[in-house]
């Protein structure tokens, strides 16, 4: 039976756009008090505000999820306003390309700090405090491009695909404690990361009906939630696919991706 979310304090990081925006205004009006955290102040005050308007309760901290002091920081000042934090929504992420000539590092570098140890960092600060209540819930929004490698995105599906296996092992872990772990891997959804995007997206979907199905998701307990199924279908056949046929497959992308941002992606 699917619990109730109403009375709960949520922390969803990455709020200030996109799925983390959709998916703290849901939480709102399902009744959670939700602490909003990203980079940016103007738009967090924006959607506090619009929370506030429609009889919700919110809170905002200001911090850069790479940052786990500037992270811990926030957190503990959402915990101020709001209470004990039982739902941790780590949503924040960050997707470039990758290069070959020259690699770029620091891109890379960028999105193992947002995408994969921005997920740890935001587990972290309200982990020991779930356990010692023996209650709380876990989130990560990670990606189906985790379950598989891709020409010209390697960096990007390997930071979430260290996502989702770090979850796999720490749902096991927290076996019996009360603490609960639910890995999201959406699809194409429209937010200011795909925006740029001109190549055919399948299955894309807005933001907001992609919230829908994620708290739905968590209300249910899921373990694990792939969406949509049809685009999780092609990414699990297309691993079967040769090398040459997945390279085929990206080159127009690949060279798009080369002409719109060159060899410096822009931080988005």
């Amino acid at each position: 039976m699917p619990q109730s979310l109403a009375g709960k304090v949520a922390v969803v990081t990455g709020a200030s756009s996109g799925i983390g925006w959709e998916l703290a205004k849901q939480l709102a009006a399902d009744g959670c008090k939700v602490g909003l955290l990203a980079r940016r102040e103007g738009p967090l005050r924006a959607l506090a505000a619009e929370i506030t308007a429609a009889g919700g309760a919110a809170a905002v901290a200001v911090a850069d999820v790479s940052d786990r002091g500037q992270l811990e920081m926030g957190v503990a000042a959402l915990r101020a306003a709001l209470g004990p934090v039982d739902l941790m929504v780590a949503n924040a992420g960050v997707g470039k390309p990758t290069f070959l000539d020259p690699v770029n590092v620091a891109d890379v570098e960028d999105m193992f700090r947002v995408n994969t140890l921005g997920v740890v960092y935001a587990f972290a600060a309200v982990m020991p405090e779930m356990l010692a209540r023996k209650a709380g819930h876990l989130v990560a929004v990670s990606s189906l491009a985790g379950y598989r490698g891709l020409p010209g995105e390697a960096a990007y599906c390997a930071s979430k695909a260290a996502v989702n296996v770090y979850l796999d092992g720490l749902r096991i872990h927290l076996r019996g404690t009360g603490v609960r772990v639910t890995t999201v891997c959406p699809g194409f959804v429209e937010t200011p990361m795909t925006a740029t995007n001109t190549f055919h997206m399948p299955g894309l979907m807005t933001a907001a009906a992609a919230a829908r199905r994620i708290v739905r998701a968590v209300k249910a307990g899921r373990k694990v939630y792939n969406f949509p199924w049809r685009l999780h279908l092609m990414v699990k056949l297309s691993r079967w696919l040769p090398d040459g046929v997945i390279n085929w497959m990206m080159g127009d992308y690949n060279e798009e991706a080369k002409n719109h941002f060159g060899s410096t992606p822009p931080v988005p």
